[in-house]
Order: structure tokens, then sequence, then C-alpha cells
């Protein structure tokens, strides 16, 4: 690893605060296992999850909660699971993609490589994704327990703290 960055996350913030939005029509506080899975890794790695919600597969719905959670002050990063597949109903990507201002097109290239590894072709159904917001990270999981698992262990907890200390800098002009 380079020498800037471990300076970039020795800065980075020993805590994020993190929303989590699992984006379903069947799935219930009870049967939210992806929500569940994501608030107990990232609480693990010692951040804070702030909020969470279940909306249901529907762009204007997504869109208007995504928002309301990207305006908190309080937020740092919004983690959705569901809806990144390819049916009918699933509307995830094409409503964060509208609102991403910068892309890290790697988060998904990599989740589709680790994927591959454990379910073979059927990784290429995943369009799993993540992004700025502003200062903001979203990031947007398949609603597989074991695909947010994945996502979570190999690639948010390791660099999440990093991503927003990055996206900070522009916000407190360094």
């Amino acid at each position: 690893m380079s020498e800037s960055v471990h300076r970039h996350r020795d800065s980075a913030p020993d805590r994020v605060r993190v929303a989590v939005l699992t984006i379903s029509d069947t799935r219930t506080p009870e049967t939210d296992t992806g929500g569940d899975t994501i608030d107990e890794l990232m609480r693990g790695a010692g951040h804070e999850v702030v909020e969470r919600d279940i909306v249901g597969d529907d762009a204007t719905r997504i869109r208007t909660k995504l928002s309301d959670l990207l305006a908190r002050c309080d937020v740092d990063a919004v983690i959705t699971t569901g809806g990144t597949g390819i049916s009918a109903r699933d509307t995830t990507y094409e409503v964060v993609d509208q609102m991403l201002e910068k892309r890290l097109d790697g988060f998904g290239e990599i989740f589709r490589m680790l994927s591959y590894e454990e379910v073979g072709a059927a990784a290429v159904l995943s369009r799993a994704v993540a992004g700025a917001v502003g200062d903001k990270l979203v990031a947007c999981l398949p609603g597989s327990r074991n695909a947010v698992r994945l996502a979570v262990e190999k690639l948010l907890v390791p660099e999440i703290a990093h991503v927003v200390f990055e996206l900070r800098k522009h916000r407190e002009g360094r």
C-alpha cells in the first residue's frame, strides 16, 4: 500500500455515520436480513448507524428517501440493499445513477469480481454501484444477505472512512 493511502487512512474519521435503506416490496423490519447485516457489520467496525428504513421498489419513493437522507447533516454515507437486479421492479440503479455526481466505478467492478468467485457467471446480473452525491457516499448493494456481507466486509468496512475523508476535503476546503 502506498504511503499516501496510509497517510489518508490515518487522517480518516474513526467513525462514519451511516443510513441504511432497504429497497423492497416484500421486506419488513422482521425480515430485513440485508439491512440487519449492514447494521451489524458497520457497528462492528465502529461506525454509527443513524437511521434504518425500508422503502418499496418505486423510483419516486426511492429518490425522495435518498434525497432526504443525503440532506441530513448527521449522515456521511447511505448504504442501500435491494433493487439492483434486472427485474422490472428493480429501479435502485436507475435512480442512483441519475443522482451520482462522481461514480466509484471500481466498487461495482470489484464487487462483481468477488461475487463471481462465489456465484459464478450469475455475478453479471448485479448492478451494484457506488459514488458521491455532494460530499456523501452512496453505495447500492444487492438484496441477498451473502452479497451484502461480501460488499460490506471486503469493500465498505476497509474503505468507507477513507472515502468519507476524501469527500469531506472539498467541503472543508482542503
